[in-house]
This record gives C-alpha cells, structure tokens and sequence, in this order.
C-alpha cells in the first residue's frame, strides 16, 4: 500500500507547522515530566513521608534520567535521522532505522535494569541515599520498583518521538497522556488508603508507563508514512551509526545532566551537614528535599521548552533534507522567541509564587527552616530561566540540522563545565547558598558561548538559495 507522504512539511507555512508539531510535543514531555512530580507531591503530602520521602525521590531522579538519556538517544536521533531520509526520498533506510532502534531500545533497557539491581547500594550512596537512614530506606524501597519498570519506561519514551517522525504527534501525546493519568489515579490510592508508601508510587508509576508502551507497540503496526516490514528489524550497523551520531547530543544532554545533578547534591548534603540548622538530624533531609523540589518546577518549564523544539525537529529535518535551508532559519527565529517566552513565564512564577509552590509539595507538615529554605532556593536557583530555556531550544535545533558537534559543545559547557565546576567551587566561597548560586551563574555562562554558535547559525542558513532535492540528498 502507497503510504502517506510528509511532502507538506515543505510547503505548509512555518507557524501551523510549529504548532501542529510542538504543542503536543510540549503536552507529551510536560506529562511525562508528571511521572516524577506527581509521585513526590502525593509523597511529601503523606505524614508518614514527608521530607524523608521527598529526599528519596530526589537521589533516585537522576536515575531515571540516565534511562531516558538511552532511550532519547535512539529515539531523538532515529526521528532525525528518519525526518531527514524521508525528506531524500530514502524510505528504505527510515523503516530499517527504525527497526534497529527497536531492538537496540529493549536490548540496553534490559542491560540497565540488571546493572540498577545489582549495584544498588553503591548506586543511591553516590547520589546523596545515605544522608539519614530514613531517607536512605525510602529511596532503597523506591528505586527496587522503578528499575524492574526501566524497560517499559525506555521503550516508551525512545518510540514517542519516533511516532512523531511519522505524523502523528497527537498519537505520540496521546500514549503519554494514558501512561500519566494511570499513575495519577493510583499514587493516591495506593499511597493514603492502601498506605503502601514509596512502593506504592513507584508501582502506579511502572503500571502507567507500560501501557504507554504498549499503546506505542499498537502503534507501531499501524505507521502512515513508514511501513515496518519483518526485513526491518535488525541491528543494521551502518544504520545506527548515523542515527545514533544524531542521538549522541540528546544522550550527553540527560548524561551530563545526571552528572550535574551528582555533583549539586552531594554538595548540598556536604555544606547541608555544615550549616547550624541543617546540620541537625532532625534536619538533615531538608536541603535535599527542596532541592528535589526546585528541580522538579525546572524540570515542568524545560520540559516545555525541549518540547518546542523537539516538535520541531521533523520539520527542520525534512527541510534540510529537501534543500530548504530558508525555511529552517525561519523556524529558528520563531524557536528562540518561543524558548525566551516559555522562560520569562517560568521566571515570573518562581518568583512571585514561591511559598505557593512550596505548598503543593507539603510544606504544612513540615518545619519553617523547610518554607525558608525553599522560598530562597526557587528566587536563586531559576532567576535565569530565560538563558535556561533559550540555551536548551538552541542546542535541539543544533541536532535537527546534523549539527552533532556544535549542538554536544553547548549541552556538555553547561552541564559538564559549568554543571559541576560551578557546584563544587561557589560553596566554598558561599557555603550552602553556593550551590544554588551555581545554577543561574552556568546558564549566563553558557548564553555566552551559545550566542556566539547563534550568530554562525544564521550566517550559514542565510547563505544561497534553496537547492534542489536530488542535491539535498547527500545531506
């Protein structure tokens, strides 16, 4: 059968493509992005939880980033690599490439899940577990049930952009939406009546990302523009070389991520220990606890922001693969003016409404060192959400284009850089308030070195005229 062509995304007008794509794109990550929130808010608002419950979901958060990180990897990079074949005309290589990411998806799903249960205890220590024995027994009970749900978690969110290569980004938001509001529904019952506690959340957690993948393996046998074919599945070498050399910024971006967020809460726990209030027993969870916080609202306005410019990459993709670097830089102008409004709007919120914020995540129960704390670490912590946001949409539109080395210099200046340098110096200057100082000082840092990747982008995208596909094809 004459499958559908995706020819339009060369012809309709930049605006109605941005929106058709990126709205739910942005619904899709903001849902996703629900997972971990969701869990901490029902959390930090059970009695028997609280702080030591929130503390617990902060150390095992990078965690689930690192299995994000694979699975963005393969899916950002096969949606780009499947964009830009489709655009050449080379249907053969986007079913292929997508075949090979399937299994590359379960086979490394399944090797982190065996490394997760068998280096546990070392795993959650270097991610801060052992500041109190509460919090460490809460994220050891947690993490055990997230692992066994990193297969269906990975497998997930690697197809979601996939699907969106394909046409369908309603579909792809759908699949996450259903996952979302499964784990909604049951982090309550299972955390207040039932009393199951972190295993209780991590449970309605793995239930809804399995039916996001199995709604995604529905999906996948029903393709519009790629038709999947037995011949399509295998681990064609030359295949994922390319797709995942378009996926690696993706994956340095989550990767250094992860390290960043080690860095920043094993110092919050160090100069937490050294301060006259934290430094208390009783008080010792509470920096990590806010901090799990913060990162969370950081986490709902990024997501909205690589959503933008996610949504965005099948249309860049395709373009450049047809020849049609006008158009790109178009979209480029409308993406960073995108990126800053997202930013200004996540600025303002923190604030103007932090102590509103902090009530969500249960501030009632706890003490006032906990509100104060809290308040101070969401003004410091995002004042530079703008650069936030604009720096992230700047290194995915990077990706789109094949830009790998460009894109992977601005992700790892800021979170490997200035991520962990910056964390690990300002303290001993600032003491506590050091770390918090860190995180908009790496983002002005690194909107620096991104303007100046800005600027040569344009150049080059304003260079010549658009040329015709079967010169595009080489690309």
């Amino acid at each position: 059968m004459e499958q559908k062509s995706n020819a339009f995304l060369e012809k309709e007008k930049i605006g109605k493509l941005m929106r058709k794509y990126s709205i739910p794109c942005i619904i899709s990550l903001l849902v996703g992005a629900l997972y971990n929130i969701v869990d901490q808010i029902f959390i930090a608002n059970a009695s028997y939880l609280g702080s030591y419950g929130n503390a617990a979901n902060t150390v095992v958060f990078p965690l689930t980033v690192v299995a994000l990180a694979i699975a963005v990897m393969i899916g950002d990079g096969c949606c780009a690599f499947v964009s830009i074949s489709l655009g050449a005309g080379k249907k053969e290589d986007a079913h292929k490439s997508i075949g090979s990411s399937i299994l590359l998806c379960i086979i490394s799903s399944v090797m982190l899940t065996a490394i997760y249960l068998i280096f546990m205890e070392p795993i959650l220590a270097f991610f801060g577990g052992k500041v109190n024995p509460e919090t460490y027994a809460c994220a050891k009970e947690y993490f055990f049930w997230i692992t066994l749900g990193v297969p269906f978690y990975m497998f997930g969110q690697a197809m979601n952009p996939i699907i969106r290569s394909d046409g369908s980004p309603k579909f792809a938001m759908f699949a996450t939406l259903a996952g979302a509001i499964t784990n909604v529904i049951l982090d309550p019952i299972f955390i207040f009546p039932m009393k199951m506690g972190m295993m209780g959340a991590a449970v309605a957690t793995v239930i809804g990302q399995m039916l996001t993948a199995a709604l995604s393996v529905w999906y996948l046998f029903h393709m519009k523009a790629v038709k999947l074919e037995r011949g399509s599945f295998g681990l064609w070498g030359g295949l994922i070389r390319r797709f995942l050399a378009l996926g690696i910024t993706s994956f340095l971006s989550q990767i250094s991520l992860v390290i960043s967020m080690a860095a920043v809460q094993n110092m919050c726990t160090k100069y937490g220990a050294m301060d006259k209030i934290f430094g208390q027993p009783d008080y010792a969870q509470i920096p990590l606890a806010v901090l799990g916080i913060v990162m969370k609202f950081f986490q709902i306005a990024i997501s909205a922001a690589v959503g933008i410019a996610a949504g965005c990459i099948p249309v860049v993709g395709y373009n450049v693969g047809a020849g049609r670097k006008n158009r790109a830089k178009t979209l480029f102008t409308y993406l960073l003016i995108a990126e800053a409004a997202v930013g200004a709007i996540a600025l303002l919120i923190a604030e103007i409404f932090p102590g509103q914020l902090i009530g969500v995540f249960g501030a009632a129960n706890e003490s006032g060192y906990y509100t104060e704390f809290a308040v101070k670490s969401f003004r410091i912590y995002l004042c530079m959400m703008i650069l936030a946001t604009v720096n992230k949409g700047t290194f995915i539109y990077l990706q789109a284009l094949g830009k790998a080395v460009q894109s992977t210099l601005i992700s790892l200046t800021r979170e490997i850089i200035f991520g962990v340098f910056l964390p690990i110096i300002l303290p001993v200057f600032f003491g506590l308030d050091g770390v918090l100082y860190s995180f908009p000082a790496a983002d002005i840092l690194t909107f620096i070195f991104a303007a100046f990747i800005i600027r040569r982008t344009y150049k080059e995208l304003g260079t010549g005229k658009d040329v015709p596909r079967q010169k595009a094809a080489a690309v």
